[in-house]
């Protein structure tokens, strides 16, 4: 099976969010190379960034699910390199 590596930038406007996040994220945690939180009080956002190695099908239903969460808001980049299950 082909894998992407992708990044997922994410906002969180409003910390009740955070709980239904972390739960989607943990239901993907076997495609998560890794996660970076960076927390903004001044404008009382989150910010992470999280990065996956996964099949395009699963990356983009990852970033669906986060993107309806509500008061958090997602973009995707996705790498141009493709990688085979035996790299």
């Amino acid at each position: 099976m082909e894998t992407r590596i992708a990044v997922i930038g994410i906002i969180v406007e409003n910390s009740e969010s955070v709980d239904k996040l972390n739960s989607v994220l943990h239901e993907y945690g076997e495609y998560i190379i890794g996660r970076m939180g960076i927390p903004y009080p001044k404008r009382k956002v989150n910010v992470i960034s999280i990065a996956v190695d996964a099949p395009q099908d699963i990356i983009s239903a990852l970033s669906g699910k986060i993107g309806r969460i509500p008061n958090i808001n997602a973009k995707t980049a996705y790498s141009n390199v493709i990688c085979g299950t035996d790299e």
